[in-house]
């Protein structure tokens, strides 16, 4: 018998206190008009904080709940748990064996996956893999967490787009399809445009380096408009080649959650209408890793998916890495 890894329930979960771009408006009075080109050029009119006390997998956990109680499981069902994220609660040990002991996911394996915004869709397409291949493996918990705000100068103009949360899906083996295929690309040349270039193996933290924010989230250089415009047109055209189904056949397409004008553009290079994707960057901020389950998530909760549609999830993480996946909605 085939085995298929089906889609069966999504979870998110958004923190309690709004940051608003007239608070950052405020806060960055010494960069005139900032806050109003960012605002214009992103879509974004708020973001959300959570306690500074929670880690990224203290984020997750809600999510997971929610995913596990929509799919009528409990915690001790998951066979395994994959998690994505770039803003971790250590180094090393992975965030996704904290979720696990948090949760009492007690018979679950866990792993995590660290492609920045592309971590979702790989996560998925990696849990597709495990189902497909193991027999012993039928409750699949794929989470993406984002916590950047931590892991940024407070004074540091870009915190404009991190907004922390959440989102989870739990993905199940059936004998009908669901997952169809995926595909991947990525641009390693731009690794040193944006990122936390201090406190790995590259350069250990020092007190030098915390003393210059090299510990910290920064944007080094800029990324040019065409690794979205150009490169998501690519990825998806690359995926629909790869599974075997026309551009006109995608019912439902998210992206990643950076530039709602982006999106516009790549939607009118793709021939497909608006109404067949969803943003929630303008009320939830740029939420990095957990941006596509949290979108997905509240499309499902807005009615815009059914069952019988072809989805495409794209993810474009700083590095480069983008990937995509499509499934077929239960």
């Amino acid at each position: 018998m085939n085995r298929f890894a089906t889609l069966v329930s999504t979870g998110c979960h958004l923190p309690d206190t709004p940051l608003t771009n007239d608070a950052l408006r405020e806060r960055f009075a010494h960069f005139p008009d900032f806050v109003d080109k960012m605002e214009e050029s992103s879509g974004i009119r708020c973001r959300w904080r959570a306690p500074e006390d929670w880690a990224t997998s203290d984020l997750a956990l809600p999510a997971a709940r929610q995913a596990l109680e929509r799919a009528g499981l409990r915690p001790e069902d998951l066979d395994l748990i994959i998690l994505g994220t770039d803003s971790p609660d250590y180094i090393t040990p992975a965030t996704s064996v904290v979720l696990q002991h948090k949760l009492g996911a007690v018979n679950a394996g866990t792993f995590d996956i660290g492609c920045a915004c592309a971590s979702f869709p790989t996560a998925l397409a990696s849990a597709a893999g495990w189902i497909a291949t193991n027999p012993s493996i039928r409750n699949v918990l794929v989470v993406g967490a984002y916590l950047m705000h931590k892991l940024a100068d407070p004074d540091d103009p870009m915190i404009f787009f991190y907004g922390d949360g959440a989102g989870a899906a739990v993905l199940q083996a059936s004998d009908r399809p669901g997952f169809l295929g995926a595909a991947a690309q990525a641009g390693g040349s731009y690794h040193k445009h944006w990122g936390i270039y201090s406190g790995g193996t590259y350069e250990p933290a020092t007190v030098a380096s915390v003393e210059a924010g090299r510990t910290q989230v920064r944007l080094i250089e800029r990324y040019p408009p065409e690794v979205n415009h150009e490169g998501w047109p690519r990825l998806v055209r690359k995926l629909a080649k790869g599974v075997g189904f026309d551009l006109k056949d995608i019912d439902f397409i998210l992206f990643t959650q950076v530039r709602k004008p982006s999106i516009e553009l790549v939607m009118a290079d793709l021939g497909l209408p608006m109404e067949r994707t969803h943003t929630i960057m303008e009320d939830w901020g740029y939420t990095g890793s957990a941006c596509l389950p949290m979108a997905l998530d509240d499309a499902r909760a807005k009615g815009k998916l059914r069952p019988g549609d072809r989805l495409v999830l794209v993810g474009s993480g700083v590095g480069y890495n983008q990937a995509a996946v499509a499934f077929v909605m239960p």
